[in-house]
């Protein structure tokens, strides 16, 4: 290829990238803002933290049960059509919140609550999707040398998205109520549509030996060959499951319109702003990656970050001042967003290319543990234990589960992501 066809090629792969990056960064602007005010709602309506934690659950049920087999159909298609599809279905939801929310809809407050579980349920299906078809599209716009590059930009753009949106959704639903945020939402995702179906990836073709593996492998071990390989991995199962325990017991975004309500008294605004906290320092996080990006030491630079987490997340149980709380929240957004891009990186660059969408819905899985059971398992031991207490808690245990990993794990500990 000469200097002119490579230019061309390049500048192609950018344009995707570009368009792609536009697309996935208001995907979870929209998500962040239905899932604050679906929080919100369902707080107002039941002033329960259990109905809270239910939220979590419903959206992790899909999510998990359908990873395996997402990841089979994005390996076997094209994972720019599955993207496109998680996008509509979250137009759907976000049309049928609109609708619910309509003035010229007469729903009592009891009759809401199943809706807008359904709508979470909706969330769960997208989410499923959602890892392995970008697990598996964006090696496919940017080369692979690029690829820490991208993740740190894919994070940084998920963290601002994450950072607005439920800002503003917050603030539209103390001015207007939440007919307003619900309205954003299928704006914002109607445009993100436009630019997802505005890139252009050729078809996959399988290879030869791949079309003879699916004539004798059976449909079980084809859907379960990424969950394998991971398992066979040493430093894939490490960091994922590093990832998952510690956000299993560390978060606490679950509990945030609880801490709002009663222990910092700053109502759904301040709740958007505590929403939003983690992911600005997250973007300063990734920012940072960028500029800078992790070339040596990564394994320890991973495990200390998960650690700084864990004592982010303690201090912020404790907390009864808004300020600290939101400093305590964003520093533990960046430590975050490093562990994101790192565990991004790994993922990206260890699976193989005809399994990118199966390793990937390995990791949504990890990723669906930790986050929504996440959330059911803050809302339960909230109720056992108390708020507060469940957070402090939760992140003395994510330095216990650091410290665990650092000792079984070597090949993590030593690992460098410039030798992968």
């Amino acid at each position: 290829m000469n200097n002119t066809q490579e230019s061309s090629a390049s500048a192609w792969m950018f344009r995707n990238f570009r368009l792609y990056t536009y697309g996935a960064v208001l995907l979870p602007f929209a998500s962040q803002i239905q899932t604050l005010i679906i929080g919100w709602q369902v707080y107002q309506i039941k002033h329960d933290p259990l109905f809270l934690g239910f939220i979590g659950l419903i959206e992790a049920l899909p999510a998990l049960s359908l990873a395996l087999v997402s990841g089979y159909i994005v390996d076997k298609s094209n994972p720019l059509i599955v993207f496109k599809n998680v996008v509509r279905l979250a137009l759907f939801s976000a049309i049928l919140l609109t609708t619910l929310s309509s003035p010229w809809v007469l729903v009592s407050n009891a009759q809401k609550l199943p809706w807008l579980y359904v709508a979470a349920f909706l969330a769960g299906v997208g989410r499923g999707f959602r890892m392995p078809a970008n697990t598996a599209l964006v090696p496919r716009l940017v080369p692979r040398h690029a690829l820490h590059i991208s993740s740190a930009w894919n994070t940084s753009g998920f963290a601002i998205a994450s950072s607005l949106g439920p800002a503003l959704g917050g603030f539209m639903y103390a001015w207007k109520g939440t007919s307003a945020p619900y309205d954003l939402n299928v704006v914002v995702l109607v445009i993100a549509l436009i630019f997802i179906s505005r890139i252009q990836i050729e078809s996959h073709e399988l290879k030869s030996q791949e079309k003879e593996n699916e004539k004798v492998f059976s449909a079980f071990h084809r859907l379960t060959a990424g969950m394998r390989y991971v398992y066979s991995h040493q430093l894939l199962l490490s960091a994922l499951t590093l990832d998952m325990f510690a956000v299993l017991f560390g978060g606490a975004v679950a509990l945030l319109p609880i801490f709002a309500g009663e222990v910092l008294h700053v109502g759904p605004l301040g709740l958007g702003i505590l929403r939003s906290a983690p992911s600005v320092g997250a973007i300063f996080g990734g920012l940072l990656l960028i500029r800078f990006p992790v070339r040596r030491h990564s394994g320890k630079i991973l495990l200390a970050t998960v650690a700084g987490f864990g004592l982010c997340m303690i201090g912020f149980g404790y907390s009864h001042s808004f300020l600290f709380s939101l400093i305590l929240l964003s520093l533990g957004g960046a430590f975050d967003s490093v562990s994101m891009v790192i565990r991004g990186a790994i993922v990206q660059l260890s699976a193989p290319p005809e399994m990118r969408g199966r390793v990937g819905a390995v990791n949504s899985i990890f990723i669906g543990v930790s986050n929504q059971l996440g959330e059911f398992e803050s809302g339960v031991l909230a109720k056992l234990m108390g708020t507060a207490p469940s957070v402090v808690f939760g992140g003395i245990v994510t330095l216990i589960v650091v410290s665990i990993t650092a000792v079984i794990a070597p090949k993590l500990r030593k690992m460098e992501l410039s030798k992968l």
